[in-house]
């Protein structure tokens, strides 16, 4: 079973489960997933190779939909899903193999294809971190700075951080990572069926995730799909445009 954070209590309303994407975790969606949990119950998960759930040396996206199902059967109840990056193509790939469980789709920046970019130079910055010689956050930084310019980006990879654990340790299973890399960034051609159920598409209109030659897959795996765009915000829009997003992604499930 994947670690879970909870926030909220059960209403008449669906509970809603967040999904995060590569390298993240559910603590990333705390702010979001706490003011969303005004109205509802929220269960925010680390996908495996992540945070605190368990490790394991497969990461496709039915090994992350088979995931995500047993969270939800384990509530007893069909919800909400609301994932962003890996973790939409995670959400997509649940609804189109268990429908039953999920009742509204928000996919944050990510459409059902294959991108040509790969993410495996952060795994690459982060190995080359000496993390044994690093004694606060700040170190860290420093340390990661050598490779990975862009504060947010260093700030956010650090998130999955353990400077306390003795000995120090990145909560990210980096060599599966590399190697399912391909399978992450990619989109399985074998995927049958349809999801005929609410689904919107939310991206960040400085993004390039979503771009119009995307729409007819979505279409084709999502016929009910709706689309919408943030102002002013990239590909991580919950984290550039919180307050925006929180805003719509509230309007979309309640």
């Amino acid at each position: 079973m994947l670690n879970i954070l909870r926030n909220g209590t059960p209403t008449d309303l669906p509970p809603l489960l967040i999904v995060h994407g590569l390298f993240g975790s559910a603590r990333n969606w705390g702010a979001i997933a706490k003011r969303l949990g005004d109205s509802r119950s929220v269960i925010s998960v680390d996908m495996r190779n992540h945070g605190e759930s368990p490790w394991y040396d497969s990461h496709g996206y039915d090994d992350l939909a088979g995931d995500l199902a047993q969270v939800i059967a384990a509530e007893g109840v069909a919800m909400d899903v609301l994932g962003h990056s890996m973790g939409g193509k995670a959400a997509m790939m649940l609804a189109l193999t268990r429908p039953e469980l999920v009742n509204r789709l928000l996919v944050a920046d990510i459409a059902p294809v294959t991108y040509a970019h790969s993410q495996s130079h952060f795994i690459t910055a982060m190995r080359a971190v000496d993390i044994s010689a690093l004694k606060t956050r700040a170190d860290a930084d420093a340390a990661l700075g050598a490779n990975v310019a862009d504060p947010g980006v260093r700030a956010f990879l650090l998130q999955s951080l353990d400077l306390r654990a003795s000995p120090p340790r990145w909560r990210l299973n980096l060599d599966v990572l590399e190697h399912e890399m391909g399978r992450i960034t990619g989109w399985p051609d074998d995927v049958q069926g349809s999801f005929d159920g609410p689904a919107l598409f939310l991206s960040g209109a400085k993004s390039d995730y979503v771009l119009p030659e995307h729409r007819p897959a979505i279409k084709a795996l999502f016929p009910d799909a709706k689309f919408a765009k943030i102002p002013d915000a990239g590909h991580w829009i919950h984290a550039e445009a919180p307050r925006p997003f929180e805003a719509t992604a509230r309007m979309w499930f309640d």
